[in-house]
């Protein structure tokens, strides 16, 4: 309960920031442009609102509202999810949205996705001033990668070094480099020193999202992080100490020693463990379920110190790189929908859990802004489609009207605005239905 409660606090500071920015947009755009502002609230008021004021002399009303599923910026005679009929049934004002120029309408518009990808550079740009970038380049992890059973299926062993995909050298085990993975036709790999080449089917994509198994993770060593058990205790275990060797077989990582246990339970048998770079022999019980009694570190030794490759940036250095890993991150992304239309992909799709698991279980400030920017990126490329009730549908209609020299009637335009909250509202409902089928299939 205490991991929902910090991921779901994640969530909403998130989108609260998000919603905040992508409607500030449109509200200080509107201001340069004299278009009034009714409202301006973060999440919906439907019935009443938890807080809100305006301010003397001010046109606008500032506020919170109960229902936290984003927030709003009313713009007067703009026909919008407020469906405002009387408003717009009297002759129209000259602070009225409707009555400004279709270049001042199109760029109120287009002002809450401009300032949310804004966001996200600005974001990236200040994670690596203040964190900056390390990483474990792929042909230094010396142990390999473990793979999931998906990529088993095709020829990946564990132990496997990934160094190419499609003769394009890999640098790093990031998103990126997984989405270059899935999409090669053959991918390079270093196995047991020696180059293999491994044929990548053209649905391997689809079949990761079929059977859920993820991809690929660091082999590490087993290294003792606590003795639980009595019996290895007297035995000479120790805090810190690295299994090599059980009964003659090398275990370089977790899954070597599971196995080597697993064929020694009930037995007492020689293990070699290293510690402070000596090589210690002792004896060893195994219990009959092919436990020794330990508890592993989860990062043994920082491995791979030595091998990380650090990048430090300054304050100007960071909006260059920040700009970069902005516009990767929306490429990525924009190439990934294309996923969504296939059947394993539409069951991908998720609503608010699904957006939740996305932050960790305790609170780091650095992976909370990593997906603040994430999540800014998308709000910026969904509000950008053209359907009718996002913004992107009134950005439609007002290049429309621009190439046209037509502006849309306000019956059309409130009608294909039922029509646009309807299909919004249907993906809701399915993406967050997705969430529910999920938890109670776990």
């Amino acid at each position: 309960m205490e991991t929902f409660g910090i991921k779901a606090l994640q969530l909403i500071f998130s989108l609260s920031i998000l919603v905040l920015v992508h409607e500030f947009g449109h509200f200080i755009f509107s201001k340069l442009f004299k278009t009034r502002v009714e409202k301006f609230y973060l999440f919906f008021d439907p019935w009443f609102s938890l807080f809100k004021f305006k301010p003397k002399n001010s046109e606008t009303e500032y506020g919170i509202g109960w229902l936290p599923l984003g927030g709003y910026c009313k713009i007067s005679g703009m026909i919008d999810e407020s469906l405002d009929k009387e408003q717009l049934a009297k002759p129209p004002q000259p602070y009225e949205f409707r009555s400004k120029p279709a270049w001042q309408r199109l760029l109120i518009m287009t002002a809450g996705v401009i300032f949310n990808f804004l966001l996200a550079l600005v974001i990236y740009s200040m994670v690596l001033f203040h964190w900056g970038d390390s990483y474990v380049p792929l042909d230094k992890a010396t142990y390999g990668m473990e793979y999931s059973e998906t990529f088993h299926n095709i020829g990946f062993k564990d132990g496997d070094i990934l160094l190419k995909a499609d003769d394009v050298p890999l640098e790093r085990f990031n998103e990126a480099v997984i989405r270059k993975l899935v999409e090669a036709k053959t991918v390079t790999v270093s196995r047991n020193g020696v180059d293999t080449v491994i044929n990548m089917p053209g649905d391997m994509m689809e079949r990761l999202l079929k059977d859920k198994k993820g991809f690929a993770g660091f082999r590490l060593p087993v290294e003792v992080e606590k003795v639980t058990a009595e019996s290895a205790r007297q035995a000479g275990l120790q805090p810190n100490d690295r299994i090599i060797c059980i009964d003659g077989t090398p275990t370089p990582v977790y899954e070597d020693m599971a196995t080597a246990l697993y064929v020694s339970k009930g037995k007492t048998v020689p293990f070699e463990v290293e510690r402070n770079s000596q090589i210690i022999e002792l004896n060893i019980p195994v219990d009959t379920l092919g436990k020794i009694g330990i508890i592993r570190k989860v990062n043994p030794g920082q491995i791979y110190e030595a091998a990380k490759v650090q990048v430090k940036y300054g304050f100007w250095e960071s909006f260059p790189a920040g700009i970069k890993s902005g516009i990767s991150t929306l490429k990525g992304y924009v190439s990934d929908m294309k996923y969504v239309f296939t059947k394993e992909g539409a069951k991908s799709v998720g609503g608010f859990g699904a957006i939740g698991n996305m932050f960790p279980a305790v609170w780091n400030w650095q992976l909370f802004w990593e997906r603040t920017a994430f999540l800014s990126i998308i709000l910026a490329f969904m509000n950008i489609l053209p359907i009718p009730a996002l913004d992107g549908g009134h950005v439609l209609f007002l290049l429309v009207e621009v190439v046209t020299g037509r502006k849309p009637s306000d019956k059309f335009l409130e009608r294909a605005q039922i029509v646009g909250m309807m299909i919004l509202f249907a993906i809701l409902i399915y993406a967050n239905g997705n969430d529910l089928l999920r938890f109670f299939m776990k």
